[in-house]
């Protein structure tokens, strides 16, 4: 039976849900990110009534406010609640999403991980590690490079400031290779977290009977709430999901460095052995992890020994590693 599992790492909290050791869907939540849910005191800088939409900032933000509330002028300050936060994405950052907080809302951070999933098991150090045996370094990956294998192909990833991109391929008959590309695509869109606008390229599956199977496969594999279009003639399907949160390819895209230390933090509370471990890896990744002394601390704490860091320079940003003084 799927049961979720959340663990509380050092700078981000993890969520999968599993089934017999396979990750279905899995979110990662950075502790500095602003939550959806998040109630705040914002003054509406600009109103933009033609869009039914007004510009907020608060000390540290700014978010797209909508619906804009009538009978409030530019500078007034009100509450809003935080519906998406920003998206850092190439050239032209996406402001947050907030609408007016309800008339009883008081100001205060949005629900954490674990208070979204209360009947979620809490993942300790000392636990096996049942989100590794599930394949979360294989989930990482797929999220880091946007390739997705399946049985009979593969899937791209591509994010772009309108939509996240998917393109199928495979060597199976174009009517098959759409099927289970559509049904692989979705999958995928759930457990890697994405949200918002999707498209996805299919082969030409011909006709009009293969078009609807493939369409039938997304609805199939993908949960509600989301919606989508027919597949067209050219292979091609849009689906739209709500998105609360930024989605784990974004999380690595938008800020590799940040997610690649957290990542390696992990790696080094459940590196085995004893006495000082050593973190090496890229130098923009170790100057970033010895900007931040407290991440640091807690993981000595975690792991009851010191702390080492070391460059190298020829090692990719994702390809840091943890040794034991004492393996």
């Amino acid at each position: 039976m799927p049961r979720w599992i959340v663990e509380r790492g050092i700078g981000e909290t993890r969520a999968a849900l599993v089934d017999e050791n396979a990750i279905l869907e899995a979110c990662i939540e950075p502790d500095d990110s602003l939550r959806a849910g998040t109630v705040l005191a914002a003054r509406l800088a600009k109103r933009l009534t033609q869009r039914n939409e007004g510009v907020v900032v608060w000390d540290g933000g700014e978010a797209m406010l909508a619906p804009l509330p009538r009978a409030t002028p530019e500078g007034t300050t009100l509450l809003v609640e935080i519906t998406r936060p920003p998206l850092s994405e190439p050239g032209k950052p996406k402001r947050a999403r907030a609408r007016p907080a309800a008339e009883d809302a008081q100001p205060g951070p949005g629900p954490d991980l674990l208070q979204r999933l209360p009947d979620a098991q809490l993942l300790g150090r000392f636990d096996t590690d049942l989100l590794e045996d599930a394949g979360w370094s294989t989930l990482l990956e797929e999220a880091v490079t946007g390739h997705v294998a399946f049985v009979t192909g593969s899937l791209t990833f591509s994010l772009t400031p309108a939509m996240t991109l998917i393109d199928v391929d495979g060597e199976q008959a174009p009517a098959a290779l759409a099927v289970a590309g559509a049904a692989a695509a979705a999958q995928a869109i759930r457990r890697l977290d994405i949200g918002g606008s999707i498209g996805i390229d299919l082969p030409d599956a011909g006709d009009k009977t293969a078009r609807q199977a493939a369409a039938a496969a997304i609805d199939a594999a993908l949960p509600q709430p989301f919606e989508r279009t027919a597949v067209n003639g050219f292979g091609f399907v849009q689906i739209v999901r709500r998105r609360a949160r930024v989605s784990i390819p974004e999380v690595y895209a938008h800020d590799p460095v940040a997610a690649h230390a957290r990542a390696l933090l992990r790696v080094a509370e459940r590196t085995g052995g004893a006495g000082e471990r050593t973190l090496t890896a890229h130098p923009a990744l170790i100057a970033h992890l010895a900007a931040r002394s407290a991440w640091l601390a807690e993981l000595a704490n975690r792991i009851g020994a010191p702390v080492a860091l070391r460059e190298d320079a020829a090692l990719a940003i994702s390809a840091g590693h943890v040794q034991a003084r004492f393996p």
